[in-house]
């Protein structure tokens, strides 16, 4: 609901406070008082009407402030959306506009900046205005979709198909990604399978080049090898003064001085030692000299495979030759990783194939399923929309407009959200006329009235925070001012559907309908100063008491109030007291 309303220097308001209650909130005064004003201040807050040339002459700007809560979680969490705020169920909230001279307008939502387009998005959910043209919550099809939905009990039915439609759009969108990229998949699962294959070809193994670089360097190399090996093993063992006879006569010699010095044995034990290990490498020598043999079949088949693998290195690998690798690498690691990577890159290129023939049995099941949600919906929406039109007719004629019907068009539509249904409230304001939609009548009354008889059907279902009805009155007589007046507290105390009961402002010029508010406001309109420097202002106020009493004498009489017409006052807040 709107708690409060402040406004400052906007048009002839000067600075008022409007504090307002739950229910129904009348506002009366004289013609030319400014009784649309106030509404006009809510309205350009909202950002639903212009409001460049409101700024009070001489003032250099206006400000509008409103202070809301909002009872229900899902009109609370819509708002806070469309701000781009968290806004809490029951909690206040602060809406400000300030309106420059200039032309230029700020926006802000508990002092933080926002933007006018924001403050337009957060009113579908805050307020529906009934009067004025330009902003007709209900002149919406979708709205009106939304309406009929809660009207018939359809919103989970409604649900199901959204979750469906938005699940079958984003499959058909990846049947058409997969489909745009077949060719590109077709060209790299060809080029894929070619590198793959011309790896696999060659069969690389892990640590298979080392050992073949290390086996063809001793193969090529055997005669000097052999060669190395015989000189050494002479050097140690077998030639004349080999280092081995010169140990043992140093050995024989230091055992010998160990006999007269034990002290020196543990030195000739080392000596003795050294000389028995270098006869054991000499041994080994003698062996890996005799192993060494040369083979021209084995070099050339080693030789073949390093020449096959480098090429593989070269064109597979990190572009280096197994000839320039040093330290620990495996010139052929790069290549086994990438054979991987291809065969990976050939499932994930198989799978999408999968997916792209999968993809449309599955389309067609959802589709299948759509078909009959939407069957479903259409059907229970025509049920509703029949028992909607009589309900609607019925309370039009209570209200004065006999023969006038509200009915609802069906056409279908393309696959959206919502379902295939297209529809739009039609209504026939005299009998004889054509049906014509809502947006299409040219009487703010009777316009008003029609919207007042479908909230009195729907409840409140909708869950609009505050309803607001200007010109409701237009072209009536007290009579059916008591009705209207009846309705609107009815509106006002109604239960909604999903959500606490709404707000209802209305503007009157009606004795009849200004006594069932539950709180009053006379708008009045003063002119100040002497004639060249006169101002004129107007003030908002509320009234109870003697006060309404006079207010409502007045509206009845057209002028001063009398003892009858304040009898006839005292007597109309009687009856709207016992409703």
């Amino acid at each position: 609901m709107l708690n409060q309303l402040h406004i400052q220097n906007l048009a002839v308001i000067e600075d008022a406070t409007v504090d307002f209650a739950e229910g129904l909130n009348v506002f009366t005064g004289a013609t030319g008082a400014g009784k649309s004003l106030v509404i006009g201040a809510f309205e350009a807050l909202l950002g639903l009407r212009k409001a460049t040339d409101m700024v009070r002459p001489g003032a250099k700007e206006a400000r509008i402030s409103g202070l809301f809560t909002l009872d229900d979680p899902r009109a609370a969490a819509e708002v806070g959306e469309a701000l781009d705020q968290e806004i809490a169920a029951g909690e206040e909230f602060l809406l400000t506009r300030k309106l420059f001279a200039s032309g230029r307008s700020s926006v802000s939502v508990n002092g933080q900046p926002a933007t006018a387009a924001m403050l337009a998005r957060a009113a579908e959910s805050l307020v529906d205005i009934h009067g004025q043209h330009d902003h007709q919550h209900l002149f919406k099809p979708a709205h009106q979709l939304a309406i009929l939905d809660g009207y018939a009990g359809t919103e989970a039915l409604r649900d199901r198909f959204a979750a469906g439609f938005a699940e079958l759009r984003s499959m058909k969108k990846k049947r058409d990604r997969l489909a745009a990229s077949a060719e590109l998949r077709e060209q790299q699962r060809d080029l894929a399978q070619f590198q793959l294959d011309e790896i696999d070809a060659v069969e690389p193994q892990e640590g298979e080049f080392p050992e073949l670089a290390s086996r063809g360097a001793v193969l090529g190399n055997v005669q000097s090898l052999k060669a190395d090996a015989a000189r050494c093993y002479g050097a140690l063992y077998e030639a004349d003064g080999s280092i081995n006879e010169r140990l043992q006569g140093l050995t024989g010699i230091l055992l010998d001085v160990a006999e007269t010095d034990p002290s020196a044995a543990p030195i000739a034990e080392a000596v003795r030692s050294a000389t028995m290990m270098l006869q054991e490498a000499a041994f080994d020598l003698s062996r890996y000299e005799s192993r060494l043999e040369t083979d021209p079949e084995e070099a050339a088949e080693v030789e073949a495979r390093l020449n096959q693998l480098n090429r593989l290195i070269a064109k597979h690998g990190d572009g280096r030759s197994g000839r320039h690798v040093v330290g620990g690498e495996d010139p052929l690691q790069p290549v086994i990783d990438k054979r991987n990577q291809l065969a990976e890159q050939l499932e994930k290129l198989a799978a999408a194939e999968t997916d792209a023939g999968g993809l449309d049995a599955q389309i067609e099941a959802a589709e299948r399923a759509l078909d009959e949600l939407a069957g479903a919906l259409t059907v229970k929406r025509k049920a509703a929309a029949a028992e909607l039109a009589p309900a609607v007719a019925a309370q039009l004629a209570e209200l004065g407009m006999v023969g006038a019907t509200l009915d609802v068009g069906f056409d279908a539509a393309d696959d959206t959200p919502s379902g295939r249904d297209r529809i739009e409230f039609l209504a026939r304001t005299n009998p004889g006329q054509p049906e014509r939609p809502l947006r299409a009548i040219a009487s703010g009354g009777e316009l008003s009235r029609v919207m007042l008889a479908l909230k009195g059907v729907l409840h409140g279902g909708d869950r609009i925070s505050v309803l607001v009805f200007d010109e409701v009155d237009a072209n009536i007589g007290g009579r059916l001012g008591s009705v209207i007046g009846r309705k609107l507290r009815a509106l006002a105390d109604a239960d909604a559907a999903e959500g606490p009961k709404p707000q209802v402002l209305c503007i009157t010029h009606l004795a009849q309908i200004a006594a069932f508010g539950d709180k009053h406001f006379v708008i009045q309109k003063r002119t100040t100063g002497s004639k060249k420097t006169d101002s004129t202002a107007t003030t908002v106020a509320a009234i109870d008491g003697k006060a309404r009493v006079d207010e409502l004498a007045e509206m009845l009489a057209g002028a001063e109030a009398t003892p009858t017409t304040r009898k006839q006052a005292r007597e109309l807040l009687r009856v709207a007291e016992r409703g």
